[in-house]
C-alpha cells in the first residue's frame, strides 16, 4: 500500500521563524506540536514518521498541514474557532426540575429515575443527573427513622450522654448488649474462591446448624470488648455474664453499665444480683434508641467482618470463630468516641419533628 508523502517548501526565513517558535519555552505545547509537524514536512520527513515522533495521529498532521497551507503561520499559532455550545438551561427550568424531584412522583411509582424525569421535563438524562448532583438530590435512596415514645426520653438521654462525655470518677463504663440468634449457616457446596475479575461465590441455599447468642461488653475508655456466647438469651445467662464482667474489673472501681430495656435486663434475678453487687450501676437507654449504645456499633463490625459471609458447619464452629475474632480485635482495640452533647441531639430531633413536608429532606 502506497503511503502518500507531503513535501512543503518554505523560504529559509519562514523556516527559521518556525524553528524559533518551536524552541521557545513559552510557546504552548499544543501550538509547538503543530509547528514541529510543519517543520518535519519542510525537512522532507514522512507524515507517519512525524506522527510517531510527536505522539499524534497522521490525520492530525494532515489537518495541521491544511491549516498552514490555507492560512500560513498565523493559522498554526492561533486556535480555530469552535461552534457555540448548547444554551444553558434557564434558572426557572432548573428550579422546576428540582421542585418536581422534591414534591412529585412519577405515575405508578414511588420516586423518579433520571430517565423518567428527563422524559417528563424534556431534557437529557445527563442534565437531570447533573442537576441532582448540584443540589445533592438522591431520590433513589431512602433512610428510615423512629422517634422514641419513652416518657423519660430526655432524662435517659442526658444521663447516658453525660456518662459518655463526663464519666464518673473512680469508675469504668461499659456498653452491654446481646446479639441473639446468630445462625450457624453452612453452604451446601464448597465456596468458589476469589479470582481476578470474579468475586468469591457461595451457594444461595444453606443448612442451619443452630444458633448462638453473643453477650458483649465494650469498655468505653479503650474499646476492649469482653464477650461470651451462650445458647439462649435469658436472665440466667445475663447474670452469668455480669458475674464475669464484675470479676474481670478492678474491684476498687465502680461499674457503670449502659444497656437497653430487654426483659432479661430488668428481671427479678438481675435485681437480686445488683443488690449483692452495689458497685454496679445500670443506665437504661430510652425505648427505640439502640443508637445510644456504642456496643451496637461494634456488633456491626463483627457482623460485617466475620459472621455475615462466614460458613460454619456447627454451632461450635461459630462460637470458635467469634472467640477468635474477639481475641484478634482485643490485640488492638479501637474505641468509639461519643462527640455530640445532649442539647445538640435534642435540637436535631426537634428539627426533624417540625419538618412539615418531605421537601425538607432536600435542604
Amino acid at each position: 500500500m502506497h503511503v502518500p508523502t507531503i513535501c512543503l517548501i518554505a523560504p529559509p526565513a519562514v523556516r527559521a521563524q518556525l524553528a524559533a517558535i518551536a524552541k521557545n519555552g513559552r510557546t504552548p505545547q499544543k501550538r509547538a506540536l503543530r509547528v514541529r509537524a510543519v517543520l518535519g514536512l519542510i525537512d522532507r520527513q514522512r507524515p507517519s514518521f512525524i506522527a510517531s515522533t510527536l505522539g499524534v495521529s497522521r490525520n492530525q498532521v494532515y489537518l495541521w498541514t491544511k491549516r498552514y497551507l490555507a492560512g500560513g503561520l498565523s493559522a498554526l499559532v492561533t486556535d480555530a474557532s469552535r461552534p457555540p455550545g448548547r444554551t444553558p438551561l434557564a434558572p426557572e427550568k432548573i428550579a422546576a426540575i428540582v421542585n418536581a424531584t422534591l414534591t412529585t412522583t412519577p405515575p405508578a411509582g414511588t420516586h423518579w429515575s433520571s430517565r423518567q424525569l428527563a422524559h417528563a421535563q424534556g431534557v437529557s438524562d445527563a442534565m437531570i443527573r447533573k442537576i441532582w448532583r448540584q443540589h445533592r438530590l438522591q431520590p433513589h435512596r431512602v433512610e428510615r427513622f423512629k422517634f422514641s415514645k419513652d416518657p423519660r426520653f430526655v432524662e435517659k438521654l442526658r444521663d447516658i450522654v453525660g456518662v459518655y462525655l463526663n464519666p464518673p470518677d473512680k469508675a469504668v463504663v461499659f456498653c452491654v448488649d446481646a446479639k441473639p440468634n446468630i445462625q450457624a449457616l453452612d453452604r451446601t457446596r464448597p465456596l468458589l474462591p476469589l479470582q481476578p475479575g470474579v468475586p468469591e461465590r457461595q451457594t444461595h441455599d444453606y443448612r442451619r446448624h443452630g444458633t448462638a447468642t453473643l453477650f458483649a461488653a465494650m469498655r468505653v475508655l479503650d474499646g476492649v470488648v469482653i464477650g461470651e456466647c451462650y445458647a439462649r438469651q435469658r436472665a440466667k445467662e445475663f447474670v452469668r455474664f455480669l458475674t464475669r464482667l464484675e470479676a474481670e474489673t478492678d474491684p476498687t472501681l465502680d461499674l457503670h453499665v449502659i444497656l437497653d430495656n430487654a426483659s432479661a435486663h430488668k428481671s427479678a434475678k438481675v435485681q437480686r444480683w445488683l443488690k449483692r453487687h452495689p458497685r454496679v450501676h445500670f443506665h437504661f437507654t430510652p425505648t427505640s434508641s439502640s443508637w445510644l449504645n456504642l456496643v451496637e456499633r461494634w456488633f456491626a463490625e463483627i457482623t460485617r467482618q466475620r459472621i455475615r459471609r462466614g460458613t460454619f458447619e456447627s454451632v461450635d464452629a461459630l462460637v470458635t470463630a467469634i472467640t477468635d475474632y474477639l481475641a484478634h480485635y482485643n490485640e488492638a482495640p479501637r474505641p468509639f468516641r461519643w462527640t455530640k452533647d445532649a442539647d445538640t441531639i435534642l435540637a436535631k430531633i426537634e428539627r426533624a419533628k417540625s419538618c412539615p413536608k418531605p421537601s425538607c429532606a432536600g435542604h
